[in-house]
Formats: C-alpha cells, sequence, structure tokens
C-alpha cells in the first residue's frame, strides 16, 4: 500500500490498526556515464513497494511513503553535474520533521529506509526514539554479502557498481548504457576521508568494478534484498513472524 494513495481517513485507520510506516530516502548523484543519477530513489521505492506487497500477503500491514528524492552529495560535486546536493542539516531536519509527523498521526513503528548507504541517520534516528511515540528503525543490509551469496566473482565494490548495474539490467534494462560501462575498475577511496571527493579516484564515477554486471545476477540481488526487507519488516512488526533479523541501528 502506498501512503500517497491514501485519503487521510485511510491513513487514520492504517495507524490506529498498528500499519508499519516505511520512508524511503533516496538519492540524486551522478551513477557513471551508464546508469540514471536517480537510481538510488527509485531503488528505495521499488524495493519498499515490493516488499510491502509481499507483507501485505502475509498479513503484515504496511504504508510505504513517496521516496524522499534528495540527500547530502558532496563527494559527486566535482563531476560538475547530475546531482542535488542537500546540505547535512537541511537533510536531517527533512528527516526528524517526516518521522515527527508520521509519530503525531498514530504510526508506532517506522523505518527509515535508506537507498544510500552513506547517508547517516542515525542521530536523528536516535533523537525520535527517545520520546515514547513512535518506534523507528534504521535497517543496514549486508549488500556486500548478498553479491557473495549470489556467486558473484570478487569485484571491488564502491558506486554505481557491479551490484547497482546488475539490479539494474533486471529490473530496468531500459535506463542502461551498457555500452558506456567502464572496462577497468577505479582507485579504492578512502571511505573514512570527511571530505571523500570521488573525481579524485574516477574519471567516470564509477567507484570500484561494473564489469561483472549481468542481468541474472541482478535478478537474484533483487530477491536477496526483497526477502531481507520482507524478514527485517516482519521481525519488527507486533504480530511478527519469529525469525531472527540481525536489526540495524535505532
Amino acid at each position: 500500500m502506498r501512503y500517497g494513495d491514501c485519503t487521510w481517513p485511510d491513513i487514520a485507520r492504517h495507524a490506529a490498526s498498528g500499519a508499519t510506516a516505511i520512508v524511503p530516502f533516496g538519492c540524486t548523484e551522478q551513477q557513471g556515464p551508464h546508469l540514471p543519477v536517480d537510481f538510488d530513489t527509485w531503488f528505495a521505492e521499488a524495493i519498499c513497494v515490493a516488499a510491502a506487497d509481499r507483507l501485505d500477503e502475509q498479513g503484515v500491514p504496511t504504508l510505504v511513503l513517496p521516496a524522499v528524492p534528495f540527500g547530502p552529495t558532496p563527494e559527486h560535486r566535482n563531476f560538475g553535474s547530475g546531482f542535488v546536493d542537500l546540505p547535512r542539516a537541511v537533510h536531517d531536519a527533512v528527516a526528524r520533521a517526516a518521522l515527527t509527523s508520521l509519530a503525531s498521526q498514530g504510526f508506532q513503528t517506522i523505518v527509515v529506509w535508506r537507498g544510500c548507504g552513506g547517508h547517516d541517520l542515525r542521530a536523528v534516528v536516535d533523537e525520535v526514539n527517545t520520546t515514547p511515540a513512535a518506534q523507528v528503525f534504521l535497517p543496514a543490509p549486508p549488500l556486500g554479502e548478498f553479491w557473495t551469496e549470489i556467486g558473484g566473482p570478487p569485484v571491488l565494490s564502491g558506486h554505481a557498481d557491479s551490484f547497482t548495474t546488475s539490479i539494474s539490467l533486471y529490473r530496468r534494462p531500459d535506463s542502461v548504457r551498457a555500452d558506456l560501462i567502464p572496462p577497468a575498475p577505479s582507485d579504492e577511496p578512502d571511505w573514512n576521508d570527511p571530505e571523500l571527493d570521488f573525481a579524485r579516484y574516477s574519471t567516470n564515477g564509477v567507484i570500484g568494478d561494473a564489469t561483472a554486471a549481468t542481468a541474472e545476477r541482478g535478478r537474484l540481488l533483487w530477491q536477496r534484498c526483497l526477502d531481507w526487507t520482507v524478514d527485517y519488516v516482519s521481525s519488527i512488526h507486533p504480530a511478527a513472524s519469529s525469525r531472527a533479523v540481525p536489526l540495524g541501528p535505532g
């Protein structure tokens, strides 16, 4: 169920019945020369909606909000185009306002789903969780482990890499400019650099290696991500299954 498809009385009923609100946070940033800049936003919303459909079949009610399409992207600015760089303080404020709004409507369980794992919303989630109105969860799916589980070859991962490109080849192949996939991996960035600039490591925007991407690997990765998401949301719902899923901060 999409929150945006509901009327306000519908939403009130869903909140009162214990539905989990899922808030996808995306990003608008360059994704190399071969992928569109909306990948993070598209993926966050698509995986949440697909999970909500499966959860509905299991009797776990959810409402998926429209994806927030912007976030902090300072590491992409020096490519010159293809980004909307939301200051971190503004991003935090948007997240805080969204979560507070949902809690005030009676949602007692809220999931913040990040399309870009680099966006650190732990402080905001911890702040909202100091109030008794709602419990907010911030999952951290182990995407690198998923690549290993499906038997993908060892490649340097990072950004616009084989994982991202494989998902795109499977779910929306028309968006992939396959002839523009860079033939060689980038250098490994210093991920702990507070002034991280991807342009120091890559001239094309790809961080890591995109050459191992295939639609079949994308199918397996999509299924693994979807299964993990369904299990995660099920595990935190009051009517949850007993399956244990590692919980992220919050």
